[in-house]
């Protein structure tokens, strides 16, 4: 059986030194953040990014989309989140 998206967020979320969640919940900054520097991507900024521009730099990194430019600015769909987890070396098994 796949998993569900709560459980891929969680396996991320784990594989990224961050604590897991008993409720589904999106992403917060603070995960996005660590989610960019497991994925050494290129966050640099005077403050602290904005979630669209990390969610389009962590899509670019893993080939969702072919830049950041390009990528969408929405919340991770199941599929977003499965090239995420597997990026990250995050175990989704249950």
């Amino acid at each position: 059986m796949s998993p569900t998206v709560h459980e891929l967020r969680n396996a991320i979320r784990a594989a990224t030194g961050r604590f897991e969640r008993e409720v589904e919940a999106s992403f917060t900054k603070e995960e996005l953040q660590a989610i960019c520097e497991t994925l050494e991507t290129d966050v640099a900024e005077p403050d602290q990014p904005s979630t669209t521009r990390m969610r389009r730099r962590i899509r670019a990194q893993v080939g969702i989309a072919e830049s950041p430019e390009a990528a969408a600015e929405s919340t991770f769909r199941k599929a977003d989140l499965q090239a995420i987890a597997d990026a990250v070396g995050a175990s989704s098994e249950v």
